[in-house]
């Protein structure tokens, strides 16, 4: 997978860039964070300001952009996050990006193998040392994985975070895990979802959980009060930079990016209203199924398989039906398959079609690999331009892998569930 992204993908996104004229600077997703948060801290700049954006834009595509060229990328890279992300970055402004971008690289790559470890033990499954070197070099050669920390992204941080989270709450250590959920909060869109279910968890059980919810409620208060002495109407700001984020980037959820492949567009080209609407109700459905099943696994131990479950399926909903697509992203779906994996002798003796959604499930997670490794070989055995031409091959399942892993573990999750506590008879 490394080999295909390093000589393959980049290869052939240099060879279209050279082709269209894009631009490419440092391409690193730390940057726009970074540099608002230098500027903020040292020169008191607004992060949010169009000159910074401006100076945002130059370092991250090393140029501006310019409007006139129709094949000029959309998206502006603003500072479109909560300013107290500032908080976490401090320690890396008073360095050049150049060290930073190296640091911070292998950084996400140890978080990503320590998050890996902190899900087996959340999932109480033990492996040998063996085992878990495989489990973690897979879940390092996965594409998302790859992806996010060649970009050096911050969902691989929150991903961490939410690990963390989550193994410290099955520790029972409470106050700790909800510090982390807080500090997850820097990508709002990824974090909410889980803190709905973990706020839902605490108080079904309050006296005994309460601890959760008072070291998240102190720190998030802690980080919004400190940045709003830090930059007094950030949240103006911020709501402001997410509407322009969400207006030239157009992002879309999975599900609506799967429809608008199925569905005919009316207008005949650009966004497809049909799409949208279809893929909010898909939402909502699955928003709905999962809130009943959560609500019947709300009293269920931390250290119990059933709140591994729970936790699970939320971060696949997350991924599922967040308006971003990006397959950076679907490192939330680490614990969700190592759910399903651990499982899967019960998983298989249920219905025919149970076992084949198992098995596709399977084949579309593999399909990265097979699909790189096959790409490779060609670049290796027969030429590196035949290889380019189909450099897209492993995408070919990225948006059914979160579709099949949702539904695998909303079905996993009922497992675990006790059943429906009906009135009784009069």
């Amino acid at each position: 997978m490394w080999f295909y992204v390093i000589e393959i993908l980049r290869a052939h996104q240099i060879v279209e860039a050279q082709a269209k004229q894009i631009p490419r600077g440092n391409l690193s997703d730390l940057y726009p964070r970074w540099l608002g948060a230098r500027e903020l801290l040292t020169r008191h700049r607004n992060p949010y300001s169009r000159e910074v954006a401006l100076e945002i834009e130059e370092g991250y595509y090393g140029r501006r952009l310019d409007t006139s060229r129709a094949n000029d990328p959309k998206d502006q890279q603003s500072f479109a996050y909560p300013v107290y992300v500032v908080f976490l970055l401090a320690p890396l402004i008073w360095f050049p990006f150049a060290s930073v971008l190296s640091g911070f690289y292998w950084l996400l790559a140890i978080l990503t193998a320590v998050s890996a470890w902190l899900w087996l033990r959340v999932l109480r499954w033990e492996l040998s040392p063996s085992a878990f070197v495989v489990c973690a070099l897979l879940t390092l050669g996965s594409f998302p994985a790859v992806q996010g920390i060649k970009l050096q992204q911050l969902s691989l941080l929150v991903a961490a975070l939410v690990a963390g989270m989550a193994f410290f709450v099955a520790r029972g250590r409470l106050l700790i895990g909800g510090v982390l959920l807080a500090l997850a909060t820097i990508k709002p869109q990824l974090a909410w979802p889980l803190v709905a279910w973990m706020c839902l968890w605490a108080v079904s059980n309050w006296r005994a959980r309460r601890n959760f919810v008072v070291g998240f409620g102190v720190t998030m208060a802690a980080l919004l009060v400190g940045a709003e002495i830090l930059l007094p109407g950030w949240l103006r700001m911020f709501a402001g930079a997410i509407d322009q984020y969400h207006r030239y980037t157009q992002n879309q959820s999975v599900l609506e990016v799967i429809l608008n492949g199925v569905l005919p567009n009316p207008a005949g080209g650009g966004s497809n209203p049909t799409a949208h609407v279809g893929a909010e109700v898909l939402a909502s459905f699955c928003i709905l199924g999962c809130g009943l099943r959560l609500w019947r696994l709300r009293h269920q131990d931390a250290n119990s398989y059933a709140f591994g479950a729970a936790t699970s399926l939320v971060l696949a909903l997350t991924v599922l039906v967040v308006p971003m697509y990006a397959p950076y992203n679907q490192v939330l779906l680490l614990p969700a398959i190592l759910l399903l994996v651990r499982d899967r002798e019960k998983l298989r003796t249920h219905s025919k079609a149970l076992q084949f959604g198992y098995a596709l499930g399977g084949l579309a997670l593999a399909w990265q690999w097979i699909a790189s490794i096959g790409l490779s070989a060609i670049f290796l055995a027969v030429s590196p331009a035949r290889a380019l031409q189909g450099w897209s091959w492993p995408f070919f399942a990225t948006f059914a892998v979160p579709v099949i892993f949702f539904v695998l573990t909303f079905f996993c999750a009922g497992q675990n569930a006790p059943p429906l506590a009906l009135p009784a008879e009069v």
